[in-house]
């Protein structure tokens, strides 16, 4: 099994489970745990309140409430959350969106956040249905989104070939790039097809200490 870890140094690190411990030696050195104030939003795709992806996601967030940073979570499979038609209404932040649904909810937590967290199964080797529809939805506020920020990707997928989750990277990295954010982390559980297979792997604990590590201030 493998997770694939990004950092914003320019560096890229494959680990094995068997070394998964090099993790630390790429990420930020953590604070001591005096309340960060770092404002996270966290947006999840999965349709299973208790699969793989969300024990990443619920890891990460107790990493990051350690350090102190405050957390909105969306889970967005369980939103009502309308398909971006592309009718050009919103002018790319100029005007509302037409659709009046759950993302009124969730776009001043978007706008505000210094950290935005994405976080999915892998289907087909891309994004779930539903966090695409988030992201698409994006479009609506992209003048105010489009502004530097941090982001962490979170994925969980059954398989464990060395070509499982190269698309769904590069799509997350292309988004960051184009956004302006700054990426500081990815936390790509293989052989994660269910929760008890997941908690059997190093990925939870890796998301917990990517959480503290990427949410502590100085």
């Amino acid at each position: 099994m493998t997770v694939h870890t990004l950092h914003r140094f320019d560096r890229r690190t494959l680990l094995s489970a068997g070394a998964a411990s090099l993790l630390a030696a790429h990420l930020p050195t953590p604070a001591r745990a005096a309340s960060s104030g770092l404002k996270v939003t966290v947006v999840t795709g999965s349709p299973h309140r208790h699969g793989s992806s969300f024990l990443l996601t619920d890891e990460f967030i107790r990493g990051a409430k350690e350090v102190g940073a405050e957390v909105y979570r969306f889970d967005a499979a369980f939103k009502r959350v309308t398909a971006c038609s592309g009718c050009d209404h919103c002018g790319l932040g100029a005007a509302d969106c037409v659709y009046r649904d759950d993302m009124f909810e969730l776009n001043p937590h978007l706008i505000d956040a210094d950290l935005i967290v994405l976080s999915t199964p892998l289907y087909y080797f891309g994004f779930s249905a539903q966090l695409k529809l988030v992201i698409d939805r994006f479009y609506a506020i992209n003048s105010q989104l489009h502004s530097p920020r941090k982001a962490v990707l979170l994925a969980a997928a059954w398989n464990s070939n060395d070509w499982t989750f190269p698309a769904l990277a590069h799509h997350y990295e292309t988004l960051v790039r184009y956004m302006g954010w700054e990426d500081v982390g990815q936390i790509l559980g293989t052989s994660c097809g269910t929760r008890s297979q997941t908690e059997s792997t190093e990925f939870p604990r890796l998301a917990y200490e990517l959480g503290k590590k990427v949410c502590a201030r100085a």
